[in-house]
């Protein structure tokens, strides 16, 4: 997915008390990460014990933000962890129907900001550095473990890495999947692919990324992983998927593959039968972007004006609000929440 313009980078403003129902707990974290220049933005949803004040997160003229309590006290007990990496040119709000979800089901999410593959920092030539946006979430979770009061909330037994398209080819690296470059620049000779043509308009050369393209980006604490319409499946490398030793989900948009890249099927790279532990649900009709916010009336004039891919049109028959509840009820279901 590109860079969706600026339009989408994270916010929080003040909403109407009047407004959605009843939110969940919502805060944000600046950390150190020694593979980044500068401080790594993160955000924590959590089920609130005490109410603050209402927000609304990710809200901007083209998607409907997330109603939440802003800085809220935090339900009593231990709680599964949901590390959460967001997709190429979205953010850690952006995203926040699904991260409220999980957080309405019993879990503690915790998501990222990855520089150089975010709203209106999307990079192709960085954004195939694998190895930084999982150190961005291994550095985001040391912190929210040596944090006084988060970290007496997490149950440190039930850590999941869960991503979105390029966020989730990056949990699935998490759980120990690892790339070949030589092979996905074969499957990129094919440029009518949308997500090898991004990477080509950016000068990427897979076979010169071996060094964060094909690193190691295991975490050990991540003892389950969901990938929705995750990219680069077909480059998986054969040793990694027979090692991967942890239990794999799988979400797919769509039963027609519009992205190539998502194709887990035996259409495609066919992840799902050469796994070990994996898990399919296949939510259909639905394609890519119908798991990105709900979109405002205006949003699509304003993408179209911006030429933009058409983010906000889903396929005939798809209802958004649906698609969500769907995806929310298949990772709930996989997390055991």
């Amino acid at each position: 997915m590109r860079s969706l313009i600026a339009l989408a980078a994270a916010a929080v403003s003040v909403l109407p008390l009047a407004s959605a129902a009843e939110p969940v707990g919502y805060d944000r974290i600046d950390l150190a990460a020694a593979h980044r220049a500068w401080p790594v933005q993160a955000s924590v949803w959590y089920p609130v014990g005490s109410r603050t004040y209402r927000g609304l997160v990710g809200d901007n003229p083209v998607f409907r933000g997330t109603p939440v309590y802003v800085g809220a006290g935090i339900a009593e007990g231990r709680r599964p962890l949901v590390l959460f990496s967001h997709g190429s040119g979205g953010n850690m709000d952006g995203m926040g129907w699904l991260l409220s979800g999980l957080a309405e089901a019993g879990a503690m999410v915790l998501a990222v900001n990855h520089p150089g593959s975010t709203s209106g920092d999307s990079s192709p030539r960085r954004s195939i550095r694998l190895d930084k946006r999982a150190a961005d979430l291994s550095a985001a979770l040391d912190a929210l473990l040596a944090d006084p009061v988060f970290a007496a909330h997490v149950d440190p037994n039930r850590i999941a890495a869960v991503g979105f398209s390029l966020g989730g080819a990056t949990a699935l690296g998490m759980g120990g999947l690892r790339y070949d470059g030589a092979v996905m620049a074969e499957v990129c000779t094919d440029q009518s692919r949308a997500d090898c043509s991004f990477f080509a308009k950016g000068g990427v050369d897979f076979t010169g990324a071996t060094d964060g393209f094909e690193a190691d980006m295991r975490d050990s604490r991540v003892t389950s992983v969901v990938a929705i319409d995750p990219g680069f499946t077909a480059a998986a490398t054969e040793a990694s998927i027979a090692a991967m030793d942890v239990p794999v989900h799988v979400v797919t948009l769509g039963e027609a593959h519009r992205l190539p890249a998502a194709d887990v099927s035996a259409s495609g790279s066919n992840l799902i039968a050469r796994l070990p532990m994996a898990t399919l649900d296949v939510v259909a009709p639905a394609s890519h972007f119908t798991a990105l916010a709900p979109c405002k009336p205006v949003g699509v004039a304003l993408l179209a004006e911006e030429g933009e891919d058409p983010v906000c049109t889903d396929p005939p028959g798809a209802d958004r609000a649906a698609v969500h509840r769907s995806i929310i009820a298949s990772v709930v279901q996989a997390l055991g929440l």
